[in-house]
C-alpha cells in the first residue's frame, strides 16, 4: 500500500524531530547556537526540497525501510 507524499512527510517528520514541529526544531537549535541554527535551517530547507523533488515510489520505500526502524527503537524505549 502507498502512501501520499504529504504522509510520507509527516512520518518523517516525526521520525526526525519527535513531537516537535520542525520549524520550531530549528528555533530551539538557533537558541542554543546561532552558527548551529543556521545549519538547522539548511538542513529543513535541504529537507523539504528532497521531499519535494523525490517520487512517490521512493519516498514509499524510504518509509518501508526507516519506519519499521523507528518504530522497533520506539518500543525498545517503553
Amino acid at each position: 500500500m502507498s502512501i501520499s507524499k504529504a504522509e510520507a512527510k509527516q512520518l518523517l517528520e516525526r521520525m526526525i524531530f519527535d513531537d516537535t514541529q520542525p520549524k520550531e526544531w530549528v528555533e530551539d537549535v538557533w537558541g542554543l547556537s546561532p552558527m548551529l541554527g543556521d545549519s538547522a535551517a539548511k538542513l529543513l530547507e535541504a529537507f523539504e526540497a528532497l521531499i519535494e523533488c523525490c517520487s512517490d515510489e521512493k519516498l514509499d520505500n524510504l518509509i518501508k525501510i526507516y519506519y519499521q526502524e523507528y518504530l522497533e527503537i520506539k518500543s525498545q524505549e517503553r
